[in-house]
C-alpha cells in the first residue's frame, strides 16, 4: 500500500489516505469489531438461532424429573467434515512455519539480495499470529470468558446455563467458547492475501478467503462454537494484524516509508 508523495513529505493525510493506511483500518475493524459484540450480547437469539439450525433434538435415553434437552449436532459426528476440520486445524500454523522459513532465508542474504520488504511484511505478519490467535485468542480470552459452549448449555443436550457473548459468568472453566481460536487462525489466513503480489489477489484473494471461512462455519455447525464465537473470533486476527502493521508503519522513519508495509 502506497501514499502519496505530500504524506512522505510530512504534511496531513486527508481522511481518505488516513482510513486506507494501516492506523485507519484498525479504527475501522476494531470498531467494528466492538458494534457486532454489542449486536451479539443485546440480540442473543442471534446465537440460539445459528445454533439451533444444526441442532438435532432427540429422546433422552433415561426419565428424568426435570425438563431436560437432549440431541446432538450431527455435522460433528461425520468423518469428512472432521478429517477436513484437522487439516484447517494445522494449516495456519503450517501457513506461519513457511513465513518463518522465508523470513530466516531472506535475514540471510545481504547487500543487494537482502529484500526489506520481505522481513518487514514477514514480520508483521508473524507477530499478528502470535499476538493474535495464540495469545490473545488461545491464552486470554478463551481462559478467561467462561462461556460455555454450544453442546454444553442445557438447550443443546448439555447441563450448563446458555451465556449471552460478552457475558463472563458463564461456568466453563477453560478453554472456552468465546472467541473461537479456530476461527481466528483462519482470519489470519485470510490477512494473508496482503502478501500476494497485487496482480494475483484477483485470482487468489477469493478462493484463500473462501478456505478462511469453512473453518468458522464447521465450528459452528459442530456445536463448538456460536455464531458470535466464529465472527468475532474470525475478525479480531484482522484486527491485530493491521494493529501490527500500525505499529510497524509508525515506528519506521517517515523517509522509510516508501515501500510501505503491505495490508
Amino acid at each position: 500500500m502506497s501514499y502519496a508523495p505530500s504524506v512522505l513529505e510530512g504534511r496531513p493525510r486527508t481522511a481518505r489516505q488516513f482510513f486506507s493506511s494501516p492506523s485507519g483500518l484498525f479504527v475501522v475493524l476494531m470498531g467494528t469489531w466492538w458494534l457486532l459484540l454489542a449486536i451479539f450480547h443485546a440480540f442473543p437469539q442471534l446465537d440460539l438461532w445459528t445454533a439451533d439450525a444444526f441442532f438435532i433434538e432427540a429422546a433422552c435415553g433415561s426419565p428424568s424429573g426435570a425438563v431436560r434437552i437432549c440431541g446432538s449436532f450431527p455435522y460433528g459426528t461425520q468423518a469428512a467434515f472432521i478429517a477436513l476440520r484437522r487439516v484447517l486445524f494445522y494449516l495456519p500454523a503450517v501457513a506461519a512455519l513457511c513465513l518463518l522459513y522465508l523470513l530466516i532465508a531472506n535475514l540471510r542474504h545481504h547487500g543487494a539480495t537482502y529484500c526489506r520488504r520481505k522481513t518487514r511484511d514477514c514480520s508483521v505478519a508473524l507477530t499478528a499470529f502470535l499476538l493474535g490467535p495464540l495469545f490473545l485468542v488461545n491464552m486470554i480470552l478463551k481462559e478467561v470468558s467462561d462461556r460455555p459452549r454450544p453442546h454444553q448449555t442445557d438447550l443443546f443436550g448439555g447441563g450448563n446455563v446458555f451465556m449471552p457473548a460478552g457475558d463472563f459468568r458463564g461456568a466453563c472453566d477453560g478453554n472456552c467458547s468465546f472467541i473461537s481460536g479456530e476461527a481466528a487462525g483462519a482470519g489470519w489466513l485470510a490477512c494473508l492475501i496482503v502478501l500476494l503480489p497485487k496482480p494475483l489477489r484477483p485470482a487468489l484473494g477469493p478462493p484463500l478467503i473462501a478456505i478462511s471461512l469453512i473453518s468458522p462455519a464447521l465450528r459452528a455447525s459442530f456445536g463448538g462454537h456460536y455464531l458470535s464465537d466464529v465472527t468475532l473470533g474470525w475478525l479480531s486476527s484482522l484486527v491485530v494484524y493491521a494493529g501490527v502493521a500500525a505499529c510497524f508503519e509508525m515506528s519506521q522513519p517517515r523517509r522509510k516509508l516508501n515501500p510501505q508495509t503491505n495490508l
